[in-house]
C-alpha cells in the first residue's frame, strides 16, 4: 500500500484555500490528509474550518517569542510530531526562516496571487491594480529563502479588465487560486515530491 502523504497547510485569512485543499483530498481521493493547520491569528478564519473538518490546529503568536526562529522551532517540533512529510502554505502572511524550509528542502509549497516573478509581496492584487496591467494571474511555487523567488511550479493568467474594481479582481483572483492549487497539489502527490 502506498504511504499517505501528510501535509500541514498555513493560513492567515479565513482559509477558502484550505479548505479548496481539503475538499479536493476528499473529492478526488488524493492519496494525502491535511493533519495540522498552522495560524499565525488567533482571528484566523481557518481555525473555525479546521474544528469543522477535525484537523488540529496550531495558534504561534510571534510576538511570543524572540526571533520568528524560535518561533518556528515550535511549529516544526510539532510537525515532526505529526509526522508532516510537506507544508502547503494558502495565504500565510509571513516569511519562513531557514529553521523551517531546510526542515522541509523541496517540500513547502506557496500560492501566490500574481504572475510571479512579478509583484512579489504581499500587496500583489493591489500592486497589480494599481500598475493597470492588462492581466496578472496566480501562481505555484516551491518556497526557498528569498520573498516568493522559488522556483515557479504551475501559473495562470487572469484577465484585469478597465471596468474592473479591485473587488472585481481580487475575486478573479480567487476564484482561479482555488482551482489551480488542488489541481497542482495533485500532479505533486503523482509526482511523489513529498515523499522524496
Amino acid at each position: 500500500m502506498v504511504k499517505k502523504v501528510r501535509l500541514a497547510v498555513f493560513a492567515s485569512g479565513i482559509g477558502t484555500n484550505f479548505q479548496a485543499l481539503h475538499d479536493a483530498i476528499l473529492q478526488r481521493q488524493l492519496n494525502a490528509e491535511i493533519v495540522r493547520l498552522v495560524v499565525d491569528k488567533s482571528t484566523a478564519g481557518a481555525l473555525n474550518l479546521a474544528k469543522l473538518f477535525g484537523i488540529p490546529a496550531t495558534f504561534i503568536k510571534y510576538s511570543d517569542y524572540d526571533t520568528k526562529s524560535l518561533a518556528e522551532q515550535v511549529i516544526l517540533e510539532q510537525l515532526v510530531e505529526d509526522d508532516v512529510h510537506g507544508i502547503l502554505l494558502a495565504g500565510y502572511m509571513r516569511i519562513l526562516t531557514p529553521k523551517l524550509i531546510d526542515a522541509y528542502p523541496g517540500r513547502i509549497v506557496n500560492l501566490h496571487p500574481a504572475m510571479l516573478p512579478q509583484f512579489p509581496g504581499r500587496h500583489s492584487i493591489l500592486d497589480a491594480y494599481e500598475a493597470g496591467v492588462g492581466k496578472t494571474g496566480v501562481t505555484v511555487h516551491f518556497v526557498d529563502s528569498g520573498v516568493d523567488t522559488g522556483t515557479i511550479i504551475d501559473q495562470q493568467s487572469v484577465p484585469r479588465f478597465p471596468e474592473d474594481t479591485l473587488l472585481d479582481l481580487e475575486t478573479r483572483i480567487h476564484n482561479v487560486e482555488h482551482v489551480l492549487y488542488p489541481n497542482t497539489l495533485e500532479q505533486l502527490l503523482n509526482k511523489g515530491v513529498f515523499l522524496q
